[in-house]
């Protein structure tokens, strides 16, 4: 799996770029992250984008699970950027786990789910 953290706009966006399929160590390198900016902004805004995403194992789904339960209301908004018609299906399923805005955006969209995300945030100063 790999999983790659993106920081923009002071840290309140959140781009996870996710490929293969999603592991119980790639939550405890990516979760400590997520829980630091959330701490420093109270809510954040997230970008999932799923370029080649194969889905969790057992133990990564279990630490999903633990993680939308302990953040419910910690995510304003959720982008998620796929190509597959299961990916789409799983912004529908996500949504009673958070109180989050979600959307989904094909690949080919992209530009739209950021500008999405980004929307009302002020431009990152550094």
């Amino acid at each position: 799996m790999s999983v790659e953290l993106l920081e923009d706009r002071d840290g309140k966006v959140l781009t996870i770029q996710a490929s293969g399929k999603l592991t119980a160590d790639d939550y405890h390198r990516f979760v400590p992250e997520t829980e630091r900016l959330i701490e420093q902004h109270g809510k954040i805004r997230v970008l999932f984008d799923m370029r080649e995403f194969q889905g969790w194992n057992l133990a990564a789904l279990w630490e999903d699970i633990k993680f939308d339960i302990k953040h419910f209301k910690d995510i304003e908004r959720l982008a998620m950027v796929g190509d597959r018609t299961w990916e789409k299906w799983m912004a529908t399923f996500c949504r009673p786990f958070t109180s989050a805005d979600i959307r989904y955006f094909d690949q080919s969209e992209a530009d739209q789910a950021r500008q999405w995300i980004n929307e009302g945030l002020p431009v990152s100063t550094s």
